[in-house]
């Protein structure tokens, strides 16, 4: 599949995205009222050659820019399934995990353990236990606590994890408060420079603890590369320091992940080779001037890869027009299948299914019992009427990782397709499903 340097990052739809014969948007060659006839709706639809065209583009950039040894992690917390996983895998991406419940599912999905990383800033002792056993092959420590702790399992089990230790660079991305991670003011990472000096005095007390390099991520749905290379030049100190100080060289160089998407016309993210030829410039450039040798140069994409490849097919439902206020339209879905909208103030765009001129100004509420299920507020659109569906793009990533059951809405299925071919890689839910891990007491009538 060819390249081209606008990315899949910059642009709102997949890459297979076309108005068809008959006038209504496919995906992978599937017309999308098909697939709805086929599924049902709400309907997740993931585009495989615009998963593959992401993941090509960030191992591309790498080979093009940085000459030292490189490697893609797939963040799998923006999209969490045994298909998708092992989409990614076969292209070449390894994977990253913040659960024992994401590392069950990459494990199941035939991933080997050791091409995983385990991050998370709260890893419990049956997660590390686990992932120690399974033989994961890297542990990004996010504090002191579970530094002791994976020591202590690693003793007991007699293993020898590798491990990378996470810092807060103090670096400030201009997103959402929410998907901020690399201030100061932080939850997640190791304080610089005092908890990183102990984190390193304390490794060098636990031999079986084998010290690969140093992490840090900024932010998510970022905009600039100037954050990159802000990181890139912290990271770069620490590794001088690390060598100067404890004699302790640094073999790895994580530098997160968090390359934006663009959601709406105007949107204007770096391109995946931009992003990379940044980080990597300033790899080279500030470790020539540290004299430092390269280090394994590590990126962990996550939106960047799986977020313009997905998209979520309604059914439009209500109407209600207020005179001279607005036209609501209601759709089968909402903030249960993508809460991105109430939880980040996230913008969408739309087209109707059945392609056609913009005529009306309306505003796409979901289903849900809450004012607040709003899906795209006054957008302009075909006149739509009850049993159209509409196509709301970008929704790979983090829709159905956060899709919950509010108002016991069952969550959608979802479908793989490419090339004319589309099969379920998600079953939908049923309301049996919902109840299924319910339980009445015994005065209620249960049976014991």
């Amino acid at each position: 599949m060819p390249l081209s340097k606008t990315a899949l990052n910059q642009v709102i739809r997949p890459v297979t995205a076309r108005v068809n014969p008959l006038g209504n948007w496919d995906i992978g060659s599937c017309d999308l009222a098909e697939l709805v006839k086929t599924y049902g709706s709400p309907l997740y639809v993931l585009d495989e050659a615009s998963i593959q065209s992401a993941c090509r583009a960030y191992l591309q950039a790498l080979r093009e820019h940085y000459p030292g040894p490189s490697e893609v992690l797939y963040a799998s917390k923006a999209l969490c399934n045994l298909a998708v996983n092992r989409l990614i895998h076969e292209e070449g991406l390894t994977t990253e995990v913040v659960s024992g419940g994401e590392l069950f599912t990459v494990l199941k999905a035939g991933i080997p353990a050791e091409s995983v990383t385990f991050q998370g800033n709260n890893k419990s002792f049956e997660e590390l236990r686990y992932a120690l056993k399974e033989g994961v092959g890297r542990f990004v420590v996010d504090n002191l606590d579970e530094l002791d702790l994976l020591s202590t399992l690693a003793e007991e089990i007699g293993i020898s994890p590798n491990v990378m230790l996470r810092v807060a660079p103090g670096i400030e991305a201009h997103t959402h408060a929410f998907i901020r991670t690399g201030e100061i003011d932080s939850k997640f990472g190791l304080d610089l420079p005092s908890q990183l000096d102990e984190a390193i005095r304390r490794i060098s007390r636990r031999p079986l603890l084998r010290f690969l390099g140093l992490h840090a991520h900024v932010g998510s749905q970022i905009f600039d590369v100037e954050p990159f290379v802000a990181t890139v030049e912290v990271l770069l100190d620490l590794c001088a320091k690390l060598e100067r100080d404890y004699g302790l060289p640094v073999a790895e160089l994580d530098v997160g992940g968090g390359l934006g998407i663009a959601y709406e016309a105007g949107d204007d993210p770096p391109s995946i080779d931009a992003a990379i030829e940044a980080i990597s410039l300033a790899m080279i450039r500030g470790t020539s001037q540290r004299g430092l040798s390269l280090p394994k140069l590590i990126v962990e994409p996550g939106r960047s890869i799986v977020g313009t490849a997905g998209a979520t097919v309604y059914t439009v439902g209500s109407r209600k027009a207020i005179p001279e206020v607005r036209t609501y339209v209601a759709v089968d879905g909402g903030m249960p299948d993508n809460p991105r909208v109430v939880t980040y103030g996230a913008r969408y765009s739309v087209d109707r299914v059945a392609a056609g001129d913009n005529e009306e100004l309306v505003t796409l509420a979901g289903k849900c019992c809450e004012s607040g299920d709003i899906l795209i507020k006054d957008i302009q659109l075909p006149k739509l009427k009850a049993g159209d569906h509409l196509v709301v793009w970008d929704t790979g990533a983090y829709c159905f990782s956060m899709a919950s059951n509010y108002n016991r809405l069952p969550r959608p299925a979802m479908v793989l397709v490419a090339e004319g071919h589309s099969e379920v890689i998600r079953e939908r839910e049923t309301f049996a499903d919902m109840v299924s891990r319910d339980r009445l007491p015994s005065r209620l009538g249960g049976q014991r």
